[in-house]
């Protein structure tokens, strides 16, 4: 991949990203969210009275261990997705129904995140399943969750354990596009 596809794709993922959290934060009273702080949890993004909003990472996080691990390369729309802001969850919905958009929110978020990757990359080898990356949850009552399949950049929809259900879209940039915040309480994982 060229630096000028590279920037492209950063662009794009950043800029829908973008989006979302700025029409997520103008649905706010003072464009702020609020969950209570936690001291043993902290976040760069959030202040001692628990009020938050997205914040740009820097220096971002990085999937080189992630690579290394399992022998490939992680799909460049998975590590734009992760490495562009500390963040909780930001609530929006689809024509497909409800999406909560996993964040991180601090780096030992980041190290949580790559232990469970490690676990569903693992498992998806074991049942001889295309490697996939996971990004976002649906309804809260669901264990289906959105991902990404890393040959092909696809979104897809996924069941543990299960083969991926359907293709959601084609890329992350495109799905990112369709989706609408909601007013919901953001969550902190």
């Amino acid at each position: 991949m060229s630096n000028t596809e590279i920037a492209k794709l950063t662009y794009s993922v950043n800029s829908a990203l973008q989006r979302i959290i700025n029409e997520s934060l103008a649905l706010t009273q003072d464009s702020f969210f609020q969950s209570p702080y936690d001291s043993e949890w902290p976040s760069p993004c959030q202040n001692t009275d628990g009020l938050w909003k997205p914040l740009p990472q820097n220096p971002p996080v990085n999937f080189t261990g992630l690579s290394n691990a399992l022998e490939t390369e992680i799909h460049p729309d998975i590590c734009r997705y992760f490495d562009s802001f500390w963040s909780g969850s930001i609530e929006t919905t689809s024509q497909e129904g409800h999406v909560s958009l996993i964040q991180l929110w601090n780096r030992d978020d980041f190290n949580r995140l790559i232990k469970n990757l490690l676990g569903h990359a693992i498992a998806k080898k074991k049942q001889k399943h295309p490697l996939t990356i996971f990004f976002a949850t649906t309804e809260w009552d669901s264990e289906l969750f959105l991902s990404i399949e890393n040959s092909s950049g696809h979104v897809l929809l996924e069941e543990p354990g299960q083969e991926p259900l359907q293709k959601v879209d084609d890329t992350l940039t495109t799905f990112l596009t369709r989706l609408t915040p909601v007013l919901s309480p953001p969550g902190i994982y």
